[in-house]
């Protein structure tokens, strides 16, 4: 069986081409068009998209060299890709996240299991799951952004979703902390039992004084039925009214509506 770090690296290269596809044949107006990011257009969420590569890329070459990143470089590269025409936003994303790509698939497997890369603003250096997996967190959702600035029924990848919920189980189940509003149930704690659609396996998502996707709850207090891709959008606040899941069912003491205040997305 693959690692984590292979399937989220196999996931981001999926993610990049998927995105990639689109992206070479939008026309300049189609960059100017508001995408699924509150207040982005296309071409602001690849300037995004480049840059977040470019800036994983330097990490990951400093990491292999043995070398400390620059402090605060990353407002630099921002600087940059803010003042790029939408065009050279748009190209820069197609270099700068190819050449991400090429960098990942170039890592050996001691590399893989070994490499540990400091990112300034977590306790330790990160290993390459928790790495790769932050970079495919953010490709994937902001590459259903760009889709569904094109296609209101857009969703994500099913197999890159599963690898991601995977990852927010995991190294990357912090990022829960700062996306959920818990207080939005009013101080209530409520435990589901999540069951995806065409999948033998159930999940457990809990709200109390945080929120927690993990293992199925003994006693829950109601059930969730969607599909993956619609748990991790519904996480990320992008299943909002605009674009309904479909099938989705929840049972218990909480309606979508309330679980949407709970995740209102980033």
């Amino acid at each position: 069986m693959t690692s984590l770090t292979d399937r989220t690296i196999e996931a981001d290269r999926r993610t990049y081409d998927n995105t990639a596809a689109l992206v070479r044949g939008l026309s300049d107006d189609d960059l100017l068009r508001p995408s699924g990011a509150s207040e982005w257009s296309v071409a602001q969420v690849l300037s995004h998209l480049g840059s977040g590569a470019e800036i994983a890329r330097d990490g990951l070459r400093s990491a292999l060299a043995g070398e400390q990143g620059v402090a605060d470089a990353n407002q630099a590269v921002w600087a940059r890709w803010d003042a790029m025409s939408p065009r050279e936003q748009a190209d820069g994303f197609l270099e700068s996240g190819a050449a991400l790509t090429a960098a990942y698939d170039a890592l050996d497997a001691a590399q893989r299991a070994e490499l540990r890369i400091d990112m300034g603003f977590l306790p330790e250096p990160a290993t390459l799951a928790l790495y790769t997996g932050m970079r495919l967190n953010e490709a994937l959702l902001h590459s259903w952004d760009v889709a569904v600035a094109f296609d209101d029924r857009a969703t994500l990848p099913e197999a890159d979703a599963a690898v991601l919920v995977e990852q927010l189980r995991g190294p990357l189940g912090f990022l829960l902390g700062f996306i959920a509003k818990p207080g939005a149930l009013g101080g209530r704690t409520v435990s589901l039992l999540v069951r995806p659609h065409g999948s033998q396996a159930v999940l457990g998502l809990e709200v109390g004084d945080a929120a927690t996707l993990g293992d199925a709850p003994s006693n829950p207090d109601g059930e969730l039925s969607l599909s993956l891709e619609a748990l991790l959008r519904l996480v990320t606040g992008r299943l909002g009214a605009s674009y309904p899941p479909a099938q989705a069912q929840v049972t218990g003491p909480v309606s979508l509506d309330d679980l949407r205040q709970v995740f209102p997305g980033y």
